[in-house]
């Protein structure tokens, strides 16, 4: 059996790429196995975009595809080892064991793989005897002769090979010693390294634990795990596996893959670096975790989770007044570590819950130092109450809360124009179109502008009306831009009585924020949010107010 400790022979300039000790294992799958998620539809230069993040991240292998089962993979292998100067990562090909009844040195697929360049290679291998019999149709002898044959001359051929045993937890249940015995198979043949696959995601930790060192006894081989997520313990279930001896842990980007998910790659890459002391990372890509999280899920198209574990914009927020008061005295009291550690912030949430430590930490967080004022701290936090009880939200209306927090530390409101009345009209023609029409009369440093404008909608008229009277005196407000809207009617009241509660993100091009409105229609309610959005966004520009 080929020692554990140590690579292959084989060397390429991906195979080369500096990397940590390889006693452990952290590998990616996020461009295969995450790809099969519902929703996601990777091109190849997605693909490589991703390829890059993880590179950056540190992660030791970067399992690209399948080449040879589509066109796509086949040209992400080509182009990843032209276009990609990997620093950390070796670039692994997947697929399978060779036909039965075949030789893998003439078997198309296996080629395909040598073909990729690749110098590191995936076999998927059947370790369940009923999936042997009934999805291969053939024999359990066979099947183990296309494990030893498929692995032994891929290591003929200069490459490191890594064998994933399909179904093996439930193939392991049904037949343990033939599952054993595919393991025993794989490694003798020079596998480095033979993963055990949660394939359905039905295990639970201690299962995981039990078979994989049961396993690791009985066969001596150097084993890894790959969980899929079914019964929400993918990262647990990964971990118990590590307790158990498992030095290679199979993973994907936030959790990306078939039906619920595979193991998250971040919560388990922080775990182990954090919580059990193994270096799996390059020095400092830790706390780059939360950008590469986001940064792919932006190339996936889909929106971060904010409640993800590590990197989640609500995995360091608190809003309990109790936690609050906890944190005051000393942050770790409600932090399992400190957030900077994995790129993340610690952030206050302002509502109706809040208490004074809540509102003297977030105006910390916002750079308004309160002094200790009980009397503001305290005027602050009824007000906060009142006007939730209103309908507001400051959780996810960080602009709106600075200014009112400022209104009540000044003593005045923070005005750069002051509205003297504002209309939208929405009209119905007759051939079925509609137009849209605001208008804006305000005053802005001792001037009265009118101003009108047509839009997509009313709010959007609004919009450009506010923005068509304030750009000439303040030009700032050019590189301004509405990029999230949403709309929640509240509880209460029914129907068109209903109140309406409207939230705007606003981005300058250099950093985002969101204000809060509440009315009796969603008109109002939206210039309300508009109004602070213009305001905050001149006091971010560092305009002195003037009205």
């Amino acid at each position: 059996m080929p020692s554990q400790g140590t690579a292959s022979a084989h060397d390429t300039a991906s195979a080369s790429a500096p990397r940590l000790d390889d006693s452990f294992h952290v590998f990616d799958t996020t461009l295969r196995d995450g790809a099969q998620r519902e929703g996601i539809n990777l091109t190849v230069a997605d693909k490589l975009a991703i390829a890059r993040h993880l590179d950056d991240f540190g992660v030791g292998f970067i399992e690209g595809g399948w080449p040879g089962a589509n066109p796509r993979d086949t040209e992400f292998f080509a182009r990843a080892q032209q276009e990609i100067g990997f620093k950390n990562a070796q670039l692994v090909a997947f697929g399978s064991t060779r036909r039965a009844g075949a030789k893998a040195a003439e078997d198309p697929q296996v080629k395909a793989l040598l073909d990729s360049g690749a110098p590191v290679i995936t076999l998927v291998a059947k370790s369940h005897d009923r999936h042997v019999e009934l999805a291969l149709r053939t024999t359990l002898d066979e099947n183990l002769e296309m494990v030893r044959d498929t692995v032994s001359y891929l290591r003929e051929q200069g490459r490191r090979v890594f064998v994933d045993c399909e179904h093996f937890f439930d193939g392991y249940k049904a037949n343990p010693e033939y599952a054993k015995a595919v393991v025993r198979a794989a490694s003798e043949a020079g596998a480095d390294v033979v993963v055990l696959c949660d394939t359905n995601g039905g295990m639970l930790p201690a299962q995981v634990q039990a078979v994989v060192s049961t396993v690791r006894a009985d066969t001596g081989a150097r084993l890894g795990i790959h969980a899929q997520d079914d019964t929400g313990c993918a990262v647990a279930n990964t971990l118990a596996a590590v307790d158990a001896g498992a030095t290679h842990v199979q993973c994907t980007a936030n959790g990306y893959g078939e039906r619920v998910g595979n193991a998250n790659l971040f919560p388990v890459v922080a775990a182990l670096e954090l919580k059990y002391g193994k270096r799996v990372l390059p020095e400092g890509a830790l706390a780059e975790m939360t950008r590469v999280s986001h940064a792919i899920a932006e190339v996936v198209n889909l929106t971060p989770s904010t409640h993800q574990p590590y990197v989640g914009v609500s995995a360091f927020a608190h809003k309990a007044g109790l936690h609050a008061s906890a944190i005051k005295v000393d942050p770790d009291l409600y932090q399992h570590i400190d957030p900077e550690l994995v790129g993340n912030t610690m952030r206050m949430l302002v509502s109706d819950m809040a208490g004074r430590a809540s509102v003297e930490l977030k105006g910390k967080e916002l750079g308004i130092d309160l002094g200790g004022d009980r009397e503001l701290v305290g005027r602050v936090v009824e007000r906060v109450k009142e006007r939730e009880l209103q309908g507001y939200t400051y959780e996810a209306a960080d602009a709106s809360f600075e200014l009112m927090l400022r209104e009540e530390a000044e003593g005045r409101a923070l005005r750069y124009f002051r509205v003297e009345s504002w209309r939208a009209i929405v009209e119905d023609r007759p051939d079925g179109t509609h137009a849209n029409e605001a208008t804006v009369k305000l005053w802005a440093k001792g001037e009265r502008i009118v101003a009108t404008a047509e839009g997509n909608g009313p709010v959007n008229a609004l919009d450009r009306a506010l923005r068509v009277a304030l750009e000439r005196i303040h030009p700032q407000l050019a590189k301004m831009e509405l990029v999230d809207y949403k709309v929640r009617i509240l509880e209460g009241k029914h129907g068109t009585q209903s109140t309406t509660r409207v939230l705007i993100s606003t981005s300058d091009g250099e950093g985002e924020w969101s204000t809060v409105g509440v009315g009796e229609n969603v008109i109002a309610a939206s210039w309300q949010a508009l109004e602070d959005a213009y305001t905050y966004g001149l006091l971010r520009a560092g305009v002195e107010p003037s009205e």
